[in-house]
């Protein structure tokens, strides 16, 4: 009997063995249109939609990675439908089926005059259990017509050019249903619900420019990511539903990801669009920057003042206008007379240089031409290259989708710019700035391919720096989509006015940035726009401007105002001061304002064994640290559309003062656990909201019970060693913090060139305990915080 049971696993071996791979895809007509289920993870799964079979077919768009697996997945027919289930996930697409009843005579009399332009389509997305997750109600794929005043997006494509299609889906909204992400959009609202979304890159959009990462992140277990990436409008939670609109494109294709916990999300982000690298050490301290550092020697005067008073900083930036021209891809001589001696200098102080790049081409520069010739160019129908005269005569945008033009602009940067010394690239304009709609990228038409131009873009910096440089690339861009994030790249909120109200909206701003899968985002602290002439504040000011009027002139409460940014900021992915005052350092604000911010620049580096190993979870996980409190706190249903508090990593709760004159502001503290203001040390019971003191030199600043926070000896820099003074702990919990340090320089992190320690906290026990690379005896190190 065995003998031939063993026959039987061979055969079974070799059919096996010679039977056609399993289809990684479940295709269906629904009514002359095709519906294709394609999963990619047990909790992952595409659906794409179209009138056409081919677009259907197809693979994804631009900024997704990962390739399909069918693994665990199983698929089932019934009268009722299809049925697509893994053990994460039962998607569902019912049979069509004429309603219930008859129509009414007066749809039938609608229905002779007006009708859809896609048959229906009913596709529910549920957990094993039964859980309702997301519902599709139907789709839409519409020729471009008057009727919906759409007909004129045909003058942006060219006769050779695909079809062009309007495309959406419509999905079920709860009224308990809350909404995330979606990029960056500056009107100030954390929670998208009631509030419609324009998804796309847009430098004039209201309150601050816009980009679009169509990742919609709920509180309800899963998040849609969205794959087109022309104009795309959404509107969560109108008439009980969230609604999707591509202006460009001839398929519906999104993907469903569904969690138990959120940060399972973007584990699945991460898993389709790419990794986040880690960033060069530096660009976790202070980046010093202005608008604009115009010559060699006072970037080295700025570099001397923050050595000579041993503050700490580590990037210095030198933003446009260096060159004679736009392109010409040189540094005047006069202002400039020997870069490659000014960044040895640089670093022999301990700081890297960041300089602006950007992808303009004047005309008449050494270069034009030849760009031109190449067609390489973001160019109109029939190649002239876009412009943005008459008002901007600042040349043309080179066209970084084509292959050739990206590496031959990596090339030229290469050769003329970090061969002199510089560390990193500022990429300025990648929206672009020339709004792409109606001209054409080498991939297409600029309608379609509205948003792609910060993928290639960085794309393009960063391949050249992992070809061609030994260090780490760093790229600051303006702009991001889908996939950029891989690109060692930090991205901020562009172009902001120097307000109160604007620094109250960056924290909403941010958070739906960071749950939209882009961990490394930041701003201009105190707002980039020339301050104005005169500002009276409704309050008297809590610092005295006086002896700081020829940097700040009449806007009264500026040193105030710049000192609560400067606190927030302390406490973003990328610390960053920027904008265009006279003057930018710490030292730029007065007497009263010089001590406070010093001390904000010590805690960041105090806290950088901290941050860095969160940045290390990021690179492992595809999670944000800088978190909005939904996140980590479902269960709470207080902190669904709380904007003005966020979580840094697990163990800091940050609450930010936005109102002039205040000196105290009322704190949530989520429910769940006890918290410890950091500044008293008082201890706290979560689920309650509290009035804490704010004096000009405090951030209201919480740190959850159980928190491990190792603190590193002081530094000037990152380059330089730091030693953990101290494992602080917050008793109330039993825990553990995996601390991570590398060189911080090279990428040799990626053959496991690093050292892992994994700190624990028995709470009972009063006991802390290290696994891995050992720091010291717990004696020396242990801090347990007391009241």
């Amino acid at each position: 009997m065995s003998q031939r049971l063993s026959w039987w696993v061979v055969l079974a071996l070799l059919f096996a063995a010679g039977a056609p791979a399993q289809e990684t895809r479940v295709v269906l007509d629904r009514g002359g249109g095709t519906i294709v289920l394609e999963p990619y993870a047990p909790n992952i799964i595409r659906v794409t939609l179209s009138l056409l079979k081919q677009p259907a077919l197809g693979p994804p768009g631009y900024g997704f990675t990962a390739a399909p697996s069918a693994a665990g997945w199983s698929h089932q027919q019934s009268e009722d439908g299809d049925t697509y289930q893994s053990g994460r996930l039962t998607v569902t697409v019912a049979a069509n089926r004429p309603g219930p009843g008859k129509p009414l005579p007066t749809q039938l009399d609608i229905a002779r005059f007006f009708n859809g332009s896609a048959p229906g389509a009913r596709i529910t997305f549920s957990t094993p259990d039964g859980t309702r997750l997301l519902d599709m109600q139907g789709w839409a794929m519409a020729v471009p017509n008057h009727k919906d005043g759409t007909a004129g997006v045909l003058n942006d494509k060219r006769p050779a050019d695909e079809a062009f299609y309007q495309v959406g889906a419509t999905f079920a909204s709860p009224d308990d249903e809350h909404y995330y992400g979606l990029g960056q959009n500056q009107e100030g609202f954390l929670d998208h619900r009631g509030h419609t979304v324009e998804c796309w890159n847009n430098y004039t959009a209201t309150g601050g420019p816009t980009f679009c990462v169509p990742l919609l992140v709920t509180n309800k277990g899963y998040g849609v990511l969205w794959d087109n990436p022309s104009q795309t409008t959404i509107q969560p939670g109108f008439n009980e539903q969230t609604r999707w609109t591509s202006q460009v494109g001839d398929r519906v294709s999104f993907f469903v990801i569904a969690g138990t916990k959120t940060d399972e999300i973007y584990s699945g982000y991460r898993l389709l669009t790419g990794d986040t690298p880690m960033l060069p050490k530096a660009a976790y301290g202070f980046i010093q920057c202005k608008q604009r550092y115009s010559t060699q020697d006072e970037v080295l005067a700025v570099a001397k003042g923050y050595r000579e008073r041993h503050l700490p900083a580590d990037v210095i930036v030198v933003d446009w206008f260096y060159y004679s021209k736009m392109g010409q891809m040189d540094m005047v001589p006069a202002n400039w007379p020997d870069p490659v001696a000014m960044n040895k200098q640089l670093h022999a102080m301990g700081f890297q240089t960041m300089i602006s790049v950007w992808p303009r081409f004047e005309r008449g520069t050494r270069y034009y031409d030849m760009v031109l010739k190449n067609g390489w160019f973001e160019h109109l129908a029939d190649g002239t290259p876009m412009d943005g005269l008459p008002y901007d005569r600042a040349g043309s945008d080179i066209d970084t989708t084509n292959p050739a033009a990206a590496r031959w602009f990596w090339d030229v940067i290469r050769e003329n710019i970090i061969s002199k010394g510089f560390d990193s690239i500022w990429a300025d304009e990648t929206e672009p700035d020339l709004p792409p709609n109606g001209g054409y990228f080498s991939i297409g038409p600029g309608t379609r391919y509205f948003d792609v131009y910060p993928l290639f873009h960085t794309a393009a910096l960063y391949d050249g720096f992992r070809r061609d440089v030994d260090h780490r690339a760093l790229i600051l861009s303006r702009d991001a989509y889908p996939g950029a994030q891989h690109n060692g790249t930090i991205f901020w909120s562009s172009d902001i006015y120097p307000t109160w109200d604007t620094l109250r909206r960056q924290i909403p701003t941010g958070l739906d940035v960071t749950a939209s899968g882009i961990a490394y985002w930041g701003n201009d602290i105190g707002g980039w726009q020339y301050l104005p002439a005169v500002h009276h504040p409704a309050h008297p000011p809590l610092l005295d401007p006086s002896d700081a009027r020829d940097n700040v002139g009449g806007y009264d409460d500026y040193p105030e105002l710049y000192t609560r940014w400067f606190e927030y900021g302390a406490f973003q992915p990328n610390f960053r001061t920027h904008g265009s005052r006279r003057y930018n350092e710490v030292w730029s604000y007065g007497k009263q304002a010089e001590p406070i911010l010093e001390k904000y620049l010590r805690l960041r580096y105090q806290l950088m064994p901290y941050i860095y190993s969160l940045g290390y979870q990021t690179h492992q996980t595809g999670a944000p640290y800088m978190r909005a409190l939904f996140m980590d706190f479902p269960q709470d249903a207080k902190v669904q559309d709380i904007g003005d508090e966020y979580m840094f990593g697990p163990a800091f709760l940050v609450a930010p003062v936005t109102e002039q004159g205040a000196t105290s502001r009322m704190v949530y503290l989520p429910a769940g656990t006890d918290w410890y203001n950091y500044w008293s040390k008082e201890r706290v019971t979560g689920g309650q909201s509290v009035r804490v003191d704010a004096p000009i030199d405090t951030i209201p600043l919480f740190v959850r019970a159980g928190s491990i926070v190792p603190l590193g000896e002081p530094v000037e820099n990152t380059g330089q060693v730091q030693k953990i003074a101290k494992v602080r702990v917050y008793p109330g919990a039993s825990n553990d913090f995996t601390l991570y340090q590398d060189d911080g320089k090279t990428y040799a992190y990626e053959k496991g060139n690093s050292s892992i320690t994994t700190l624990h906290w028995d709470d009972a026990a009063g006991k802390l305990t290290q696994e891995g690379v050992s720091l010291g005896a717990e004696s020396e190190l242990l801090e347990v915080v007391r009241r």
